[in-house]
């Protein structure tokens, strides 16, 4: 995955040294963080165009994200688009965990998942929910997902 601030500015770093480098600069700024993973999606003709983000959240402070797109060719079902967001948002969660903890920063996973029943993304919500809290993450779906619904939508 290829990273990118908010400004377009890309992150030639790895993944984690960013994030690592991220936490100690707002620490030593004097703020406390919570990180906030989450993937969003859109077909667009053939193409299935993905956004995932991370938000750091300052404490009373407001925040910023990191940016990552990525495209595929292919056809595929609402669940399993649904279930492909969670997979990328696990995976960078993943990714992070051990540094999060290190850190003591607060993590959450978030899914564009409505848990209202008469919505269609609402099929995948038991097959996210569970993978995403055995992985041992805080889950949050619709409308407590702003991660995936409003910042990752807006790049998609």
């Amino acid at each position: 995955m290829h990273w990118r601030r908010l400004n377009g500015q890309r992150i030639e770093k790895p993944l984690q040294e960013a994030v690592e480098e991220t936490i100690r600069r707002e620490a030593e700024a004097g703020y406390r963080l919570k990180v906030c993973i989450g993937t969003d999606s859109q077909v667009i003709g053939e193409e299935v165009h993905f956004a995932t983000v991370i938000v750091f959240l300052r404490e009373k402070r407001g925040g910023f994200m990191f940016i990552s797109n990525e495209k595929h060719i292919r056809k595929m079902s609402l669940r399993e688009r649904m279930i492909l967001e969670v997979g990328r948002s696990v995976e960078v969660a993943y990714a992070l965990c051990e540094l999060l903890d290190r850190y003591d920063v607060a993590l959450e996973v978030h899914a564009d998942i409505n848990t209202d029943p008469a919505f269609e993304s609402n099929t995948a919500l038991k097959e996210a929910m569970g993978y995403i809290l055995s992985m041992g993450f805080v889950f949050k779906a619709k409308p407590d997902a702003f991660a995936s619904s409003s910042c990752a939508d807006k790049f998609v």
